[in-house]
């Protein structure tokens, strides 16, 4: 088992990047589970239709010590195992903690020895890299970080905070950051900015994900590009990155 935390500033494109990694992981053979790490509980909408699925947190609140592990785990496109970690009431409650309560029952529930994934994806806000936000990395769920972002100015301050955070639990033997996916935005010398900022933090680009109206078309019907376009450009650049990420576990199942 692969476990992948992908971080990045909201509304970068990192939701959207995830499920269609994870559309294309699943389209290779692998069992995947994708964890929203995100208030919005909005990660894994594309992969189930574009419907909301019901959060940990919300389970937890309605059946408490009854809830159980098939309640918070959602079948979505392709056998994707879908979770959404959710977060607290508007004003009442930190949304750190809610994603540490999430992650907590998912493991007193043995969601992974049960469910046995190839591949893990957390898709966690980037914003802020503090509390629960940062316990993919600073907890030792993921093996390695993928952040992603674009060349706009709040994008790549939010990868440089999340660079610090890595290299802060360095240490410790936690997440180790792999590289960047280059989201882009077409905004003018981009690749020369993000190359640049990558350089600063010490990583490199890994992929780079084209604008793209395919994306878009797809997402109006809660659909990836590798379900709605399965034999696009857009969806062979997906599917290389996935390739990449996934390593030897897409060769283990092939």
């Amino acid at each position: 088992m692969k476990k992948i935390a992908v971080y990045g500033k909201g509304g970068i494109g990192k939701s959207t990047t995830v499920s269609n990694l994870s559309a294309a992981l699943s389209m290779d053979g692998l069992r995947v589970m994708q964890i929203g790490c995100d208030p919005k509980a909005d990660s894994t909408k594309n992969l189930t239709g574009g419907r909301n699925i019901r959060t940990v947190l919300d389970l937890l609140r309605e059946k408490k010590d009854t809830v159980r592990l098939e309640d918070l785990i959602t079948p979505g496109f392709n056998g994707i195992l879908c979770v959404e970690a959710g977060g607290p009431t508007p004003g009442i409650g930190c949304a750190g903690r809610g994603i540490i309560a999430a992650f907590e029952k998912l493991k007193e529930l043995q969601a992974y020895e049960i469910y046995k994934p190839d591949m893990v994806l957390y898709d966690v806000l980037g914003d802020v890299v503090c509390g629960g936000f940062a316990m993919p990395m600073r907890e030792g769920y993921a093996d390695e970080v993928v952040i992603v972002s674009s060349g706009e100015m709040m994008s790549l301050y939010a990868a440089h905070n999340i660079a610090q955070a890595i290299k802060n639990f360095a240490g410790r033997r936690y997440a180790a950051l792999n590289g960047i996916i280059l989201n882009r935005r077409n905004i003018k010398n981009e690749r020369v900015l993000v190359e640049t900022a990558a350089r600063e933090i010490g990583a490199a680009i890994i992929g780079e994900v084209p604008r793209c109206s395919l994306v878009q078309d797809a997402e109006e019907e809660g659909k990836t590009v590798l379900e709605k376009f399965p034999s696009s450009e857009m969806s062979g650049i997906y599917r290389g990155l996935a390739r990449l990420l996934a390593g030897g576990e897409a060769a283990a199942a092939s």
